[in-house]
């Protein structure tokens, strides 16, 4: 700001650059105004004095009128530009034509809910990534990453699409169309689930069996899972996949009969499912003889139900389906409350089955019946290699029969009878009877090696 030398002929050039520019502007024209009047009255041969003071005082009090009002307040030229380019910035992404000072500013402040299209090949700022990242997921460790926030984010984001895709439901092009963006940051995939097809929900009846469902004959889907081969050779830097494939899990849930139900209709005749994890839930007897139902639909390995409200009548249907079965190598029934009813129903069941290896019936409320039935099934069983038993009241005479059981039984390697009261005596004897079956099996490993 240039000032005539008439006004202060000591100065050529005034240039203000503080955040107190507009009141020092304010103060010096109305000095140089008065400077003028002087000078002006003093040509005109005028005597009226002016009375500086009170103009200021007048003056600064229409200022003065909001209290909270101050310069501060107001927004730099610059700031309101940079928030304009930040609110448009999906429609005009400009940020490389910015000054490094400017483009951090606009970077901190981006909104992490822009479209991918606009954000992953023009930024490459950790910082806002790492944003992205931790409004996205709860559980963000970037050192897994190579720490790299960019990596992490798009490793993720396509991990995560893959994982939700549902074959002849969901379009591949939900996949392709993200490939042009993440192609260049995912090293490593890490897939934990890949969901069946969508099928029709049959109908449950209360008093269905587990033989008693019969195939469809209705066309079945183009493919059981999503179809890697239409994303691998668009990945360049791709360097490691993990693909966890036919395990479903769904714990600590409040899933009750009902729930359950819904959930195994839509699993049976699954092609590829092999693990079923349905603990800590609230799912009773029938919820129980829809997962029988699904024993012998499906190419089940592994079925966990433990801590759940499952009686005698839901542990009989799991029997009946087990004593079919010829896929399920490991059943866990742990806390329920299956009594001897359900405890004498799987032991029989142990004598038909020949895949069973792994059997946990810890906390059931089971007492000597079962360790009768249980001690009959051992003699004639050559296959079942775990069996948990614990905080059961099996008492002595239970032990006792086990024990008889235990002698004519060479396939079992551990037995869990902690907390049952068999006595020190059976306990004895079944734990000499085990150490000579596992000498027995490691024999046999190494003669086969």
């Amino acid at each position: 700001m240039c000032f005539p030398r008439c006004l202060c002929p000591h100065v050529q050039v005034l240039w203000l650059d503080s955040p107190y520019d507009d009141a020092l502007k304010f103060d010096l024209i109305f000095s140089f105004s008065s400077m003028s009047r002087s000078q002006s009255s003093r040509r005109t041969g005028s005597m009226r004095p002016v009375n500086a003071a009170a103009d200021v005082r007048k003056m600064r009090s229409i200022i003065a009128e909001d209290p909270e009002w101050s310069l501060e307040l107001v927004p730099l030229l610059t700031t309101l530009c940079l928030q304009h380019i930040i609110k448009h910035f999906e429609g005009n992404p400009i940020l490389d034509k910015l000054a490094p000072n400017y483009k951090a500013y606009v970077l901190q402040r981006l909104p992490t809910s822009l479209p991918l299209t606009v954000t992953a090949n023009l930024i490459s700022d950790e910082s806002y990534w790492k944003r992205c990242c931790e409004s996205r997921w709860a559980v963000c460790d970037v050192s897994t990453y190579n720490n790299s926030w960019k990596r992490m984010f798009f490793e993720r984001h396509l991990e995560n699409i893959i994982e939700f895709f549902i074959p002849d439901s969901t379009d591949t092009k939900t996949v392709l169309d993200v490939v042009p963006l993440c192609r260049n940051f995912v090293k490593r995939l890490k897939v934990s689930q890949l969901l069946p097809p969508i099928k029709e929900s049959p109908k449950f009846d209360e008093d269905d069996r587990s033989d008693c469902a019969s195939d469809t004959g209705s066309e079945g889907p183009s493919m059981d899972h999503f179809d890697f081969r239409i994303l691998l050779d668009k990945l360049p830097n791709l360097e490691e996949l993990s693909v966890v494939y036919g395990v479903f899990r769904i714990h600590r849930s409040k899933v009750d009969d009902e729930k359950c139900c819904v959930l195994v209709s839509q699993l049976l005749d699954h092609p590829s499912l092999q693990e079923l994890n349905f603990s800590h839930n609230h799912i009773g007897d029938r919820g129980a003889r829809a997962i029988a139902k699904l024993l012998n639909r499906s190419q089940l390995k592994s079925l966990v139900v433990c801590n759940n409200q499952i009686r005698g009548p839901g542990a009989q249907a799991l029997a009946h389906a087990l004593s079919k079965n010829t896929t399920l190598m490991s059943l866990n029934l742990r806390l329920n409350r299956i009594g001897d009813e359900g405890g004498q129903a799987l032991a029989q069941a142990l004598v038909k089955n020949n895949t069973l290896a792994n059997l946990h019936l810890g906390g059931n409320n089971m007492t000597e019946p079962t360790a009768v039935a249980l001690s009959q099934a051992l003699v004639e069983n050559c296959t079942l290699k775990n069996l948990n038993l614990s905080n059961n009241r099996l008492g002595v005479d239970g032990g006792k029969v086990l024990e008889e059981g235990m002698s004519h039984n060479s396939s079992l390697v551990e037995c869990d009878i902690r907390l049952t009261d068999v006595g020190q005596d059976s306990e004895y004897c079944i734990t000499q009877a085990l150490r000579t079956n596992q000498s027995q099996t490691a024999r046999k490993n190494q003669t086969q090696i």
